[in-house]
């Protein structure tokens, strides 16, 4: 096992790493900005080096630094958490160069399914369900127009490097298809510095749901249950819950056994999650791979009662799974609120600031996963999630009620926050009822 592991990342998820390396009992070491001097991981951690401006590309993106921090650390590891460097294959095979370990899969596995467009080859040449769309990347305006034209409209545009929502156009009809493609395609190249972009059907109505999985150095690959993510706004998150509400004990089996198919496609090692579409015709498509822990991590922890950080850091460092298929029993529902300093009456406009007051919920199966505290100055320079509340309940109709309560209680004072609007969704009758899809957000509270 590790002695020291260094944490290339900042905010709530890296204090949750902290966290789970003092149990393991290994040493952690915290990077930097200059905007985070005063953040709650360097104080946690064992030990905290600057490596750089506030800009993520001087500090939270600078490879050199970073790999420097970790030689003159001396830490065997790093773990990068989500975001960042979570899913750079540069990155994860320059640690191997530099013998230090990775925690995550290696840099071909991240290559492969990194890329939407080479995920999708894989996964149609594996017999996974996919959309309907190009069989990889398209080359041009042309070739992407006869594809929709195939399949029919509506199509969805997407950038083979994309994420975050970024570099995706929903296409209606020809006349708007160059428009919107340039547009994505450009997007796409200021976003990721890749503008290689592929065409799929546009599936209506569907719920996106992502089955996690665990795989070892060993050749075993085991799923651990789905989550359902299909509160967004703009293709981003917004709350997430464990189960989903439309599973059935013969439909987790099957697409579980679906996400392990896929991940044994790639020889993938560690913890990763297979996104699927589910239409409301009862059918499902593969549509990527998040080769990382992922931001909802907790809701599986909670409904399995498994650490998924240290099985990650266990995995990396060698061990044998010590968990088989037959032992994950899913107990309970959970459900995540994405807490964000930012306005939703403003168009959702980022908060930062300075927290003046701050009050948690807490009580029997409640969870958050933070790093504010009283008095903490948000940075501007970052993404505007400042926490993750997380209930856990005996059914959903429990954990629906306890999230409503925890919701109550949670006070921000000094910057503008979305609990109320979560409390919005969490109170909505066709929420309530788990009928809901990826459209809900813009259907049903009619935000755009």
């Amino acid at each position: 096992m590790f002695k020291k592991i260094l944490i290339a990342n900042r905010g709530e998820i890296a204090i949750r790493i902290i966290r789970a390396c003092r149990e393991m009992g290994i040493e952690t070491v915290a990077v930097y900005s200059t905007a985070d001097k005063d953040a709650l991981h360097t104080e946690m951690a064992d030990e905290a080096i600057c490596i750089g401006a506030a800009k993520p590309s001087s500090s939270y993106l600078n490879m050199q630094n970073i790999l420097s921090a970790t030689v003159l650390s001396g830490a065997e590891a790093i773990h990068p958490g989500f975001g960042f460097l979570s899913e750079n294959s540069k990155f994860a095979e320059m640690c191997k160069e530099c013998n230090i370990t990775f925690i995550g899969p290696d840099a071909d596995s991240i290559d492969k399914m990194g890329n939407k467009s080479k995920a999708r080859e894989i996964m149609m040449s594996s017999g996974i369900p996919v959309v309907p769309g190009s069989q990889g990347a398209v080359s041009d305006v042309k070739e992407a127009m006869n594809i929709a034209e195939k399949i029919g409209y509506p199509v969805m545009v997407k950038a083979s490097a994309g994420g975050g929502g970024r570099g995706i156009r929903i296409i209606w009809n020809k006349s708007e298809f160059i428009k919107a493609f340039e547009t994505a395609k450009s997007e796409a190249k200021g976003a990721f510095g890749d503008d290689t972009m592929y065409v799929e059907k546009f599936i209506e109505s569907p719920r996106h749901i992502e089955f996690q999985i665990l795989a070892d150095n060993f050749g075993n690959t085991i799923y651990l249950g789905e989550r359902d993510c299909s509160i967004q706004r703009r293709n981003q998150k917004v709350l997430e819950e464990a189960p989903s509400p439309v599973m059935t004990e013969e439909l987790r089996k099957e697409m579980g056994e679906a996400a392990v198919k896929a991940a044994k496609s790639v020889n993938y090692k560690n913890a990763g999650t297979i996104e699927f579409l589910y239409d409301k015709y009862g059918k499902y498509y593969f549509m990527e791979m998040n080769t990382r822990i992922q931001v909802e991590h907790p809701i599986t922890e909670m409904v399995t009662d498994i650490d998924l950080i240290k099985q990650q850091i266990k995995i990396a460092a060698g061990q044998m799974l010590e968990i088989k298929q037959q032992d994950i029993k899913i107990r309970g529902h959970a459900i995540e609120c994405r807490i964000n300093a930012e306005n939703p009456d403003e168009g959702f406009r980022p908060s930062p600031g300075k927290i003046k007051r701050l009050y948690v919920p807490g009580g029997p199966g409640i969870r958050l996963d933070s790093a504010a505290y009283n008095g903490y100055t948000i940075p501007p320079n970052y993404d505007s999630m400042i926490a993750k509340l997380i209930v856990h309940g005996d059914d959903r109709e429990e954990a629906i009620a306890k999230m409503r309560r925890a919701l109550w209680e949670f006070v921000v004072d000094g910057v503008d926050t979305n609990i109320d609007f979560q409390f919005q969704i969490i109170n909505n009758e066709d929420f309530i009822e788990g009928k809901y899809d990826t459209g809900f957000i813009s259907k049903k509270l009619k935000i755009k």
